[in-house]
Order: C-alpha cells, then structure tokens, then sequence
C-alpha cells in the first residue's frame, strides 16, 4: 500500500478536470462568445450559479494542492496530523465536486433559456423543460435542437455538449474524491506504508 502515490495521483487527475469544468462554465455564460446574454440575464440559470467555476474548479484545484503537500509529508506522526487535514479536504472537495455534477445534471434536463414564439409573440423562457406531461425528451428529438429556439443560435447543443461534459468531469472528480477520502482514511489508521520503519545497519 502507498498511500503517497494515491495521494499524488489523485491530484494530477484532479487538475486538467477542474481545469475543463472550469472553462466549460465560462463557456456556458456566453452563448454565441456574446457578451450582451449574460449582462441582459438571458443566460440559463444553472450557469450562472457558476459551480464549475468556484466548486469542480477553484476548491478542486485547492484540494489538489494540499494532495500533493501531503504526499511529501516525511515521518509517521506528521504524516498522520496531515491525513486528518486530508480527510477534511477531500469532503470539502467531494461536496463541491458533486454540486457541480448535480447542478449540471439539471441543466441538461431542464433545457436552455432562450427567445422562442409563444401565442402572444417571441418571449424569453425554458420551453424545453420537462412538465408534468412531458419529460425531458428533447436530449433525444432533434428536431427540438433547433425547431424551438430562436435566440441564442444552437443554444440547445451548446448547452448540451457543455454540460454534459462538465457533468462527466465532475463526476468523475466526485468519485476520485470520495476515494481520496478512504485512502486517507487508512493513512489516518496505518500511516505512510503500514508506517513500517526499516533501520538501516550501522
């Protein structure tokens, strides 16, 4: 067992997902690479809440550092004091990597915020999201992708491709956490290697 290594390892997979949540986020807030959606607030509201930005990406990528302090830790007490910190950080991340992916998931399935045609004219509104006759079946009816929105251009696919990629790297954050969190835990226990000392021959 070496918890070291799992620490470290953790950590470097950590960066380039926090990395692609975090852009995939800042994407999502300008649809069409415009400005004038977002300062207007015709920006889909589970982008706004920015979780790539501050959760699967900031406290992430803060996590990943203590990851790798940790893993340079030298002797067995200090090893332990920092496995505790570690347990703490990888919870904090977990949390924050699982919002991520659960806001994400729900803007996939309620759809995008956008200008479509109504009865009394062209409005702003969620025409995708599912109502109770209705579920989220536009993920799977194309003609849906660009029948119904007016504004943004491909707003449908482009929410769709951002958040589903998002969603899948913060939930594969939140698994890597959640490991990282029983790795820890048997560093807490057993120390770095079982905390075996070999005393080297005089």
């Amino acid at each position: 067992m070496c918890v070291s290594r799992c620490l470290r390892c953790v950590a470097m997979s950590l960066v380039p997902m926090a990395i692609i949540c975090t852009l995939c986020n800042i994407l999502l807030l300008f649809p069409e690479l415009k400005t004038h959606y977002l300062l207007e607030g015709h920006v889909t509201r589970e982008a706004t809440w920015a979780t790539g930005m501050w959760g699967s990406g900031f406290l992430v990528l803060l996590g990943a550092r203590a990851f790798l302090q940790s893993s340079r830790t030298s002797g067995c007490w200090a090893f332990r004091s920092q496995m505790l910190c570690q347990v703490l950080y990888s919870s904090v991340c977990l949390l924050a990597a699982g919002s991520c992916c659960l806001v994400s998931a729900t803007g996939l399935s309620q759809g995008p915020l956008c200008l479509y045609n109504t009865s009394s004219g062209p409005t702003w509104g969620v025409p995708l999201q599912p109502l109770p006759d209705r579920h989220s079946g536009y993920l799977y009816n194309r003609t849906l992708w660009t029948g119904v929105c007016l504004q943004p251009r491909s707003v449908v696919q482009w929410n769709m491709v951002l958040f589903g990629v998002m969603g899948g790297a913060s939930g594969l954050q939140t698994v890597l956490c959640g490991a990282n969190v029983f790795n820890s835990l048997l560093g807490l226990v057993l120390g770095r290697g079982l905390c075996h000392n070999k005393v080297s021959p005089v």
